[in-house]
């Protein structure tokens, strides 16, 4: 598992990321800011989420595709 992090008041909505892994990445249509699907959020928080083994070159993809920079995957 690995751990994947969004710093969501500094999204842009590009869609960036949940078009390159839409396994894992969705826009919020509360606020349009990308969001972690439910399946993976840690406590809901659409901002944390633990994602399995065999997405997380999926995350690194989208994260490395951001550009701002918000996406942060750790393990």
């Amino acid at each position: 598992m690995a751990k994947v992090t969004i710093e969501r008041p500094e999204c842009i909505s590009c869609e960036s990321c949940w078009t390159v892994c839409p396994e894992i990445f969705e826009q919020d249509p509360a606020d349009g800011l990308s969001s972690i699907k439910k399946e993976y959020r840690v406590n809901d928080n659409p901002a944390e989420g633990e994602v399995p083994d065999d997405l997380i070159d999926c995350a690194i993809e989208a994260a490395d595709a951001c550009p701002v920079a918000i996406i942060e995957v750790e393990g």
